[in-house]
């Protein structure tokens, strides 16, 4: 069985959900620790240019987007489940609205210049106004459009007071009574608040939702070793991609299995990877790339929040 490898660096929003993730299955996974700015050459090599955090790597299977990779993650080990039974559809949901709706909040409460200040103290004024014009770039040219912080800090108290609610009312201890896909698709949005003094009282003011922040996060992060990058790119070199689903092809707009395409997020990050099309599932989309460096991959996409184009 190939190795869980994960592309991601440690102050990722997304790569902290990625790592509960882990934690909450108990699996052991290697660490390659990537640039949180472009370029990244090595990521992409395996990714054909999809440039978002974190990227998870089995062998020369490569999947993208953090919703995919707990559906991968619970192919991998089946309980504790993500999606628990009769839940499937309201967890999986809530999560979707929690990584645009809440993170969307998250991230510009967390870059106003008071937050910016204090989470990027010890970097050099260059190395932020890099980071800054890296982001900018991150969210142009798709849907996604960015949140003035006057209006996050304005809707952010409806957010947290209906949070409140729930998780007062709830029978049991999380969201949705049993752990869900909807507690860490929560779970990091708040984490990211969290990393500052600045953002973090807007979760702490909330005694229901921070206990259940405690509890979520107590599931950590699994045991995990160091890989460098280059170990992960020969790894997949030397490997060969995993059998296609046993699922029907299923694209409703006509593309068909060996037609060059390309696929791209639609809210940001919308970088383009070309490839051929071998696999459109009810909830995936599987492309084949060759990399001089990485060799044959198959790149995995969710259908949800990405599109498909004629190359």
């Amino acid at each position: 069985m190939s190795e869980l490898i994960l592309h991601h660096y440690p102050t990722s929003p997304f790569a902290e959900k990625a790592r509960l993730l882990l934690g909450f299955k108990g699996l052991s996974w290697r660490s390659v620790n990537i640039s949180p700015v472009m370029p990244k050459p090595d990521l992409t090599a395996l990714t054909g240019g999809y440039r978002k955090t974190p990227v998870l790597q089995i062998g020369a299977d490569i999947y993208c987007d953090t919703a995919l990779m707990a559906r991968r993650l619970e192919q991998e080990k089946a309980l504790p489940a993500f999606f628990p039974e009769g839940q499937e559809m309201i967890t999986a949901t809530f999560a979707a609205w929690v990584d645009s709706v809440v993170f969307q909040h998250a991230v510009s409460l967390v870059f106003q210049p008071a937050s910016v200040a204090v989470r990027f103290g010890k970097l050099s004024p260059e190395a932020i106004k890099g980071f800054l014009a890296d982001r900018a770039g991150l969210f142009s040219g798709g849907s996604a459009t960015r949140l003035s912080a006057e209006q996050a800090r304005h809707q952010w108290p409806t957010i947290m007071a209906r949070l409140e609610q729930q998780l007062q009312r709830e029978q049991g201890d999380f969201l949705f009574g049993e752990p869900s896909i909807a507690d860490f698709a929560l779970a990091h949005s708040l984490w990211f608040l969290k990393a500052t003094h600045v953002t973090s009282p807007l979760v702490d003011a909330y005694p229901a939702v921070l206990a259940w922040f405690g509890r979520v996060m107590g599931f950590g992060h699994g045991a995990f070793s160091e890989m460098t990058a280059e170990e992960a790119l020969e790894i997949a070199r030397n490997a060969t991609p995993a059998a296609l689903p046993d699922e029907q092809f299923e694209e409703p707009n006509g593309f068909e299995v060996g037609q060059q395409v390309v696929i791209a997020a639609t809210d940001y990050g919308v970088d383009p990877v070309t490839g051929e099309l071998l696999f459109a599932g009810s909830e995936e989309l599987i492309l084949r790339r060759e990399d001089e460096r990485a060799g044959v991959v198959h790149v995995h996409f969710p259908r949800f929040g990405f599109r498909i184009e004629a190359h």
